[in-house]
């Protein structure tokens, strides 16, 4: 088991490294409402302060409300300032008037790639790196948008499964109802991780670790479909996880 106290002090000297060789003090991110963007920030102030934390809450018309009111939830905890920008007027004429046959999985990656373009245009505003707030999970199976919500300069809890965000989330003392919540980008309405997934995060989590980590995991309870669900899920995302490929000179 993971021992959180000793994996925060790291994280938070993992942020303030690369920072520092990287040249920069300040770091932008986007606050969804949801619970690991949540742990980034609060890992993010406590290595660099408050002061050099700025976050952006990136709405679309179509978002559950309670994921802009949950971001701010957030920011007022970590006393951090909250920019909201909503997307709407930027994700909507391009399909409105030149793809209004595009399926809800490409309106989806389109705006997580906005929301992503935003991000790097404030951090040069604000001369900052974007930091990036994917899990160890959701990155295996390839649950995430390529140079969208993957497109960062680094990943602090990119290590971290999602149980053990849901663990550390409590041990910092996030608000209850962002940990507790129903995980979903909020993509479009309706929208859940699990549900998309097929599986929850915990048999999820329990499987990665067997397959990744044999040594420290030799046993697991999944069914065998499940099994063979995660794998072909890893497998098939693996050029997701890598940089462009180069020929060799």
């Amino acid at each position: 088991m993971l021992d959180l106290q000793r994996e925060e002090q790291r994280i938070n000297q993992f942020i303030k490294d690369y920072c520092r060789s990287s040249g920069f003090d300040s770091l932008v991110l986007g606050l969804s409402g949801g619970i690991d963007s949540a742990l980034t920030a609060a890992l993010a102030v406590q290595a660099l302060g408050k002061e050099h934390v700025f976050a952006l809450s990136l709405p679309y018309w179509k978002s559950h409300p309670d994921s802009a009111a949950d971001a701010a939830l957030v920011a007022s905890h970590l006393q951090i300032k909250l920019t909201t920008i909503d997307l709407t007027a930027v994700v909507d004429p391009y399909f409105d008037y030149l793809e209004p046959f595009a399926d809800r999985l490409r309106k989806g990656n389109w705006m997580a790639r906005i929301r992503m373009n935003i991000l790097y245009d404030q951090a040069a505003k604000h001369q900052a790196l974007v930091v990036g707030t994917s899990n160890r999970s959701e990155l295996l199976v390839g649950y995430f948008t390529q140079y969208g919500d993957s497109a960062c300069a680094f990943e602090p809890i990119g290590h971290l499964y999602k149980t053990e965000v849901w663990a550390m989330a409590r041990q910092l003392g996030l608000p209850e109802k962002v940990v507790s919540k129903t995980p979903t980008a909020d993509l479009w309405e309706g929208q859940s991780d699990e549900s998309e997934l097929g599986i929850s995060y915990q048999e999820l989590d329990s499987i990665l670790q067997h397959l990744t980590e044999p040594s420290l995991y030799p046993e697991c309870h999944a069914s065998q479909e499940k099994l063979e669900k995660v794998k072909k899920l890893v497998a098939k995302s693996e050029f997701k996880r890598k940089l462009p490929p180069v020929l060799a000179r």
